[in-house]
């Protein structure tokens, strides 16, 4: 077992290991940690009871969290002519097309989130295998396939998050920063636990939410009472 630090042991002393906590109660003790060197990001992880490898089983989308994330999302754009003029004025950290896709194939994907006009997936679709795993595949679902670059971009700027569920049936997102005062994470995570419910699949049976943990960097995750969360579910 990997030797934890001082501040670590403290903070673990701090939660039942026997109990699940309501999430003010869990954001309220995440808050008493001896806090890192630097502004920790606070996580909220779930389990779900779903089957990923059924298409009709996938759990994705995305939610803006009232109150950002916290941290300068970096945004590349696919695209030209307006669209690509429109992004560049909107802030985005790159736009190209041929030469983006080039730079990208070359192992570039220092970046949060991509976004591309539909005219252009023709051409991003050959570095799905570089997007894909690391979850920056431009999607329509999640507001990443447009047009309106400029609306793109402010949107995920401003906090909105995306989050698939991986091949185990977990997934997870940051909801914010430990500075956050407590209402502000705790409002932040209501609204991706909102999302996550609303997105259980129709053909999800059984227990859809079976864990659930809020964490900040370097420190305990803090289980969640669920079961306020699978009588909606």
């Amino acid at each position: 077992m990997a030797k934890r630090s001082k501040r670590y042991t403290q903070a673990a002393e701090l939660v039942d290991r026997t109990k699940t906590y309501g999430l003010d109660e869990a954001v309220s003790l995440l808050k008493k940690f001896p806090a890192p060197k630097f502004d920790s990001t606070v996580t909220l992880s779930f389990a779900l009871g779903v089957d990923p490898r059924k298409s009709d089983q996938m759990v994705r989308g995305s939610v803006a969290l009232p109150h950002g994330t916290g941290k300068k999302v970096r945004v590349v754009v696919f695209a030209t002519g307006d669209a690509a003029k429109a992004a560049e004025a909107a802030g985005a950290d790159k736009v190209g097309m041929a030469d983006l896709i080039k730079e990208v194939q070359g192992g570039f994907t220092d970046f949060d989130v991509a976004i591309a006009t539909p005219d252009a997936m023709a051409e991003v679709r050959k570095i799905a295998r570089v997007l894909g795993p690391r979850g920056l595949m431009p999607n329509p679902k999640t507001g990443t396939v447009t047009d309106d670059t400029a609306s793109a971009i402010e949107a995920v700027k401003a906090g909105r998050i995306d989050y698939k569920v991986d091949k185990n049936g977990n997934v997870s997102a940051a909801v914010g920063k430990a500075s956050f005062d407590e209402a502000k994470l705790v409002e932040n995570a209501q609204a991706f636990v909102d999302s996550i419910v609303k997105a259980k699949p129709a053909s999800a049976k059984g227990n859809y939410i079976k864990a659930a943990t809020v964490a900040a960097s370097m420190n305990p995750g803090v289980k969640l009472d669920t079961s306020v969360y699978t009588a909606t579910a």
